[in-house]
């Protein structure tokens, strides 16, 4: 429960925080009604905002000090949420991909199953069918116009659509705020090319601070070796230096 070690780590260094579960998970039960048409709005944007609205309205809480904290998904996102939201104070981005989310898509599934050093014809037949309709989200990407109602890489096009055109990196180089960059050496999820693009876009920023973790995986918990989707069975805690790094750029 990495995001929960970040929730108590962070409250016990003074820093008050409020976590939520997801749409996704709160509605469950409403998800296949929900997912034909969802974008990025309802599973991310939307409750982030209503959360950071919530706070600046809580007692004991500066609501000119209100910053975002995004791991993944959510850290892709926290620049276009931040630009919708005008008022926080910064940018805590944990593991946030600088690639389109398709293409990452891709090549982690390329990665998962090569672990074994080979790829069997089940397993080529798989990716064959990821790398198509990856081909189908890129041509979305680009025409704007959905040829199909049929899921793609498990999202429907609303989904890809509302991704359309973002780029995080540069979102996040136009915003006028403190930005936190952390990445866990051993993420195979969101790699060290992402980190190269993130830099790039930012190196002209000197409120843009870079802070990295040799051992720890994409979860920033700490292993050996080379990371893979079992490790995240394996119980574990968020390196207490991660919480240590955002509650220091915080204050």
């Amino acid at each position: 429960k990495p995001l929960r070690d970040l929730a108590w780590g962070l409250a016990e260094r003074g820093v008050a925080v409020l976590r939520y579960d997801k749409r996704t998970f709160a509605y469950k039960e409403r998800k296949a009604e929900l997912i034909g048409t969802m974008t990025v709005n309802e599973e991310v944007i939307d409750d982030a905002l209503a959360a950071a609205a919530l706070l600046r309205g809580t007692e004991g809480v500066a609501p000119e000090r209100v910053f975002l904290a995004g791991h993944s998904l959510g850290a892709l996102l926290a620049p276009r949420i931040a630009e919708r939201d005008g008022r926080l104070a910064g940018l805590a981005l944990l593991a946030p991909s600088a690639r389109p989310l398709q293409q990452s898509m891709l090549e982690q599934a390329r990665y998962i199953l090569g672990l074994d050093g080979r790829i069997d014809e089940r397993e080529q037949g798989y990716l064959d069918r990821l790398a198509r309709e990856t081909h189908a989200v890129d041509l979305l990407m680009i025409s704007g116009e959905p040829t199909t109602t049929s899921m793609l890489l498990g999202a429907p096009p609303s989904y890809w659509l509302s991704l359309r055109g973002y780029d995080a990196p540069a979102a996040a180089a136009a915003l006028k705020l403190p930005l936190l960059i952390l990445h866990g050496g051993r993420d195979y999820q969101v790699t060290d090319v992402d980190l190269a693009l993130w830099r790039a876009a930012l190196k002209e920023r000197n409120d843009a601070t870079f802070q990295e973790f040799p051992a720890l995986n994409h979860l920033f918990i700490a292993g050996q070796g080379p990371s893979s989707p079992y490790e995240y069975n394996q119980p574990g805690h968020v390196d207490e230096s991660v919480i240590d790094a955002i509650a220091k750029w915080i204050k």
